[in-house]
């Protein structure tokens, strides 16, 4: 069972988040916040695997109480909930170590798939958050974050590379497993190692490193 904490200030938001999540046999909302602090205390306390936290929240922000989780409860996978849609936002978002991004105008079943992803150790990004990274990449600074990554990429192995290539496809460890021909266990050992190489703290990233370098497939 996924065990969900939900933070955001409006109680209807909460209300129906829960009521949503709820109607998956895998998810269960078993805590509650109406801003940032609460929700790091609840989180630090609580056994919760993934947090949904709103960006507007009050006495602390989304973000902050992000960069905070990430120091109390790292083991809790954060997905930002909101209807902000901002490049900014979702970059330090992603910056802060963030699971995943997504829009409250989301439909009921891609919130169900974010919370399943983010579980799985996976990067989520809604197809909103994806234009404005993207955005991002195409912006002057492109030029040198992509020849940054990949000074930062030579020093992988080829098989490294390619558990990276479809780590930044957003593919899962089984799914990657499945391309490549290898174990579950085996893909998170290259994930580990890719990250420590990297100096990434999580997939995504690894992830945003891989598309900055350009990283492909090559068909496998």
């Amino acid at each position: 069972m996924i065990r969900v904490l939900v933070a955001d200030d409006e109680p209807l938001i909460r209300a129906g988040i829960r009521m949503i999540l709820d109607s998956a046999d895998d998810i269960d909302v078993v805590a509650e916040a109406g801003d940032g602090r609460e929700a790091v205390r609840n989180a630090r306390e609580t056994a919760v695997d993934v947090a949904l936290l709103d960006i507007q929240m009050p006495v602390m922000d989304g973000l902050t109480a992000l960069a905070e989780l990430g120091r109390a409860a790292p083991r809790v996978r954060v997905l930002i909930l909101t209807t902000f849609g901002e490049r900014d936002n979702v970059l330090r978002a992603l910056g802060h170590g963030g699971a995943g991004f997504l829009l409250k105008d989301s439909a009921p079943d891609e919130l169900i798939h974010a919370v399943r992803a983010a579980a799985a150790g996976n990067a989520y990004l809604s197809p909103a958050a994806t234009r404005h990274v993207a955005d991002a990449l195409a912006s002057p600074t492109a030029t040198a974050r992509a020849e940054e990554a990949t000074r930062r990429l030579d020093g992988l192995t080829a098989r490294e590379r390619d558990v990276l290539a479809l780590l930044g496809e957003g593919l899962s460890n089984a799914d990657t497993g499945r391309r490549l021909h290898m174990s579950e266990a085996t893909v998170k050992t290259y994930v580990s190692r890719i990250l420590t190489k990297l100096d990434c703290d999580n997939r995504v990233q690894a992830a945003l490193l891989a598309r900055d370098a350009g990283l492909h497939t090559g068909g496998v």
